[in-house]
């Protein structure tokens, strides 16, 4: 008999991409069971660890469960008795890029009325609320792609044989809003910006010639220094809380220049102090 050791749990709002999370987790090797209603969840861990090729367990549950999934709370907390690891992975997106989604795929939201697609986003976004505030890894799908998507849950879930902190370093453009799945924000506007350089505006802070304005600037240097031991001192507290994943905004005025020269940077430190860091440019070529 296999033991069950780990057990996602997929959930978010409606067309923001739980279908792609729960194939690139299939791809890993988890067993996918979609749509459970979640008192059902315990049971379904017991009868799974009857199977002899089965140890990891990926269960999507969302809003279709209607007035089941009120539950979801309890049914996580009634598995953890039983030696197994329960992580929450939430998706969401924007009303906007949500509700354009939805049309596209000319289906109705599990719960609105009278087809009124906000309506039913506005009971799911009350729906989701408690479960939202304890999720272990929350992923705004809003400007990613399927690829995108499925490359963040690989980076997320693909090897943890050994435990630490999963930090995604996510570069963007204020102008543009503060992405919301951020835990933590560092605003880099306090550096000079490349944008006035006339021969550095068209290039990106993935240019070598950028990052070198960027880096050579002391303030740079001095604020990596001192956000990475900030960020190695927090990390034993994040463990120990069971806190697994960070993601950390990092933005200037466009998410062009400082912004991606500065997440990079951040990332290779971090990198080298051996937490497994992604990187993503939210903004990167939105100008």
């Amino acid at each position: 008999m296999t033991k069950i050791t780990e057990c996602v749990l997929v959930t978010g709002m409606t067309g923001a991409g739980r279908s792609t999370a729960a194939k690139a987790l299939e791809k890993l090797g988890y067993y996918v069971v979609d749509n459970l209603p979640p008192g059902m969840l315990e049971d379904l861990v017991s009868s799974v660890e009857a199977a002899e090729d089965i140890d990891r367990l990926a269960v999507v549950v969302d809003s279709r469960s209607r007035t089941f999934f009120s539950g979801l709370v309890d049914a996580i907390e009634s598995v953890r008795p039983l030696g197994v690891k329960v992580r929450t992975l939430y998706l969401e997106a924007s009303d906007e890029v949500l509700v354009r989604r939805q049309e596209a795929a000319r289906r109705p939201h599990p719960l609105s009325r009278q087809g009124r697609l906000m309506d039913g986003y506005a009971r799911e976004r009350e729906l989701l609320r408690t479960i939202r505030g304890r999720a272990d890894l929350v992923i705004d799908t809003s400007r990613l792609n399927v690829h995108q998507l499925a490359a963040r849950v690989r980076e997320a879930f693909e090897d943890d044989s050994e435990r630490g902190l999963h930090v995604t370093v996510v570069s963007f453009g204020f102008k543009y809003g503060i992405p919301i799945d951020a835990d933590m924000i560092a605003d880099m506007r306090f550096l000079p910006n490349p944008y006035w350089v006339d021969e550095l505006r068209p290039l990106s802070g993935q240019d070598e010639p950028v990052r070198e304005y960027v880096y050579r600037q002391p303030r740079s240097q001095e604020f990596l220094d001192r956000y990475v031991d900030l960020l190695s001192m927090l990390t034993n507290g994040f463990l120990h809380e069971d806190k697994l994943f960070l993601s950390v905004g990092i933005g200037c005025t466009g998410g062009r220049h400082r912004s991606v020269a500065m997440s990079e940077a951040l990332a290779e430190r971090l990198r080298d102090r051996g937490v497994r860091t992604l990187v993503v440019h939210r903004d990167l070529g939105r100008e």
